[in-house]
């Protein structure tokens, strides 16, 4: 592109009124000489600048901090080590509620305090626990991305151990398997009977909606194509193109994932009025779910976004590391999650000389190779090497590869890739990084047990050319388009297709949920036929998501081209 046109911004209006700062969110909470408010809060938030701003603006006559109350940081550890073990990376998905915090004997002495006269602020994960019955809800929200910039800022920390200095990847582990979940189910019947909502990813810089119009938001983001605020994150491996293809500022040596649809940690920005009220995306799943993904996927997954679209820059940098996904019996009797990160790599950008790992050459010696593994990693000799052991294929733009678990691989240097994938993200066993370090200037975690446990060694040669090298078939073509079947595989539930098109395109959701990139092309035009929704722009590689609710909806080509989207879906049961 001639300029950078990628939004790192998207703006999605909605109906209704934001406050900005302390004082006018205090001045608008009804005032009361008694009674009990309650500022249910996100984990990871800063409880001391909610006490404090509520203190002065609104001078309750007590103040109930929930977590004085929970149990021991000893006696949580021991509550939670069977969930987390000792790996450094992998823990085991559980039903941990943030009542579960709670130490039994000092919950009822929180509520005798909360049940006196006079005005009483109720403050923490679990303060509507404490306090079930309180005359005012606010909830003080959240995303994750946010909150892990702050867990490696030292300015976060995980329920219940803020005495505590963990590790950020420490307290990213305990957050994603314990504290986020738990605390996302709370919010979930939580609902209904939030009277505030109140936007804290700023440090100082508050807002507020309604509950009644943040309920209203999103109801209104399920029923129209909408994006998520990107985020983006160096890495060893990373390279410069989104860089210079999005604008993205100077300060980090690299830029190595540009997470675009993620909604578990992404967010959205919602437009009331003139203020700009960051949400969490997963609370557009968790509350709107068949709105949103449709009653096929709900029924099979419950309220999980199933599909995720990343960017994976190695333009001008490095190969990521040599890694497996699990195979789906693994990972269910491993880690207690019912599906695995399949996922598929489609070239965006490629140099001249660029190639992917990806499965094992014909013939390979298991035993030959595991041991080269192993010695590569331990006796800091050798460095593996991986073209002994596994297929190269040369890449170009457009090319598409499959990549079900249990298949090695990875993205050499001199690509950048759209990643579409399941959506259990943390679980790669990596089983080479190439003898170098993370960006902490230590190595990076290698799960070789694992990762040979998964290994699909009949994934040979031939096997990978005939199976996920540009496996792309016909679907159908008009006056204007042509539509593709690129993937993915039969073993992998995610269906891709892909339409190249310099006229109005007709889609529809078939009732679940679609996931596009716009990977060609300088910009389209997503639209209603029958106008429910505002015309949609969208930029060359960005993602966005048609909610199942939305049906029919029509892209058209804006700008040069050529225009080709890519788009995701989950294959209805029993579909291939």
């Amino acid at each position: 592109m001639s300029r950078p046109n990628y939004d790192l911004n998207p703006i999605t209006p909605v109906a209704g009124d934001a406050l900005r700062g302390w004082e006018a969110i205090c001045a608008a909470l009804p005032g009361r000489a008694t009674g009990r408010i309650v500022a249910e809060l996100y984990p990871g938030t800063d409880k001391a600048e909610v006490i404090e701003a509520l203190t002065a603006g609104l001078r309750p006559d007590r103040i109930i901090d929930v977590e004085t109350f929970f149990r021991s940081p000893e006696a949580l550890d021991a509550m939670l080590g069977p969930y987390l073990g000792d790996d450094p990376v992998f823990g085991k998905l559980n039903r941990v509620e943030i009542a579960d915090f709670l130490d039994p004997h000092r919950f009822v002495i929180a509520q005798a305090q909360a049940a006196l006269p006079g005005l009483c602020l109720v403050v923490g994960a679990g303060a509507s626990i404490v306090c079930p019955d309180a005359d005012q809800v606010i909830y003080v929200n959240m995303a994750r991305w946010p909150l892990q910039l702050r867990f490696r800022q030292g300015r976060a920390f995980n329920l219940g151990t803020q005495a505590r200095r963990d590790k950020p990847a420490a307290l990213y582990k305990r957050a994603f398997f314990v504290d986020w979940r738990s605390a996302d189910r709370l919010k979930t019947q939580l609902m209904p009977r939030i009277d505030w909502v109140i936007d804290a990813n700023e440090a100082m810089q508050p807002r507020m909606v309604s509950g009644v119009d943040y309920r209203a938001a999103l109801n209104t983001i399920v029923r129209r194509p909408f994006r998520v605020r990107p985020f983006f994150d160096p890495g060893p491996w990373g390279g410069q193109w989104m860089r210079q293809t999005f604008g993205l500022p100077e300060g980090p040596a690299n830029y190595a994932w540009c997470f675009d649809c993620v909604p578990e940690e992404n967010s959205l920005l919602l437009g009331f009025g003139d203020q700009v009220f960051e949400a969490p995306a997963i609370d557009a799943v968790l509350i709107e779910p068949e709105h949103l993904l449709g009653q096929d996927i709900v029924s099979r997954f419950g309220a999980e976004f199933p599909i995720r679209f990343d960017l994976l820059d190695t333009m001008g940098g490095g190969n990521l590391s040599l890694q497996v996904h699990p195979r789906t019996a693994y990972m269910r009797d491993k880690f207690g999650v019912t599906y695995t990160q399949d996922e598929s790599y489609y070239v965006l950008a490629a140099a001249a000389d660029a190639a992917v790992y990806l499965g094992l050459k014909s013939g390979v010696d298991r035993e030959a190779m595991a041991t080269e593994l192993w010695t590569a990693q331990l006796s800091g000799g050798a460095p593996f090497p991986a073209e002994t052991y596994i297929n190269q294929w040369p890449v170009r733009t457009h090319d598409h590869l499959l990549i079900p678990g249990g298949t090695i691989h990875c993205s050499g240097a001199g690509i950048v890739v759209l990643e579409i994938s399941a959506t259990p993200y943390i679980y790669t066993f990596k089983l080479w990084d190439w003898g170098r370090l993370g960006l902490d200037g230590k190595p990076r975690p290698i799960h070789i047990d694992h990762g040979l446990a998964n290994i699909a060694w009949e994934r040979d040669t031939e096997w990978t050319r005939r199976e996920l090298v540009n496996a792309v078939a016909p679907v159908a073509d008009g006056k204007g388009w042509r539509e593709e079947r690129t993937g993915l595989h039969a073993l992998q539930f995610i269906e891709t297709r892909r339409h190249w098109f310099d006229a109005a395109v007709a889609h529809d959701t078939g009732s679940t949920v679609n996931v596009l990139n716009l990977v060609s092309g300088e910009a389209c035009l997503i639209e209603s036929p029958d106008d429910k929704y505002p015309p949609f722009v969208v930029h060359y590689a960005e993602t966005f998501i048609v909610p199942a609710a939305v049906g029919a909806y029509t892209v058209s080509p804006l700008g040069r081209g050529p225009h080709v989207t890519l788009k995701a879906f989950v294959r209805k049961q029993g579909v291939q």
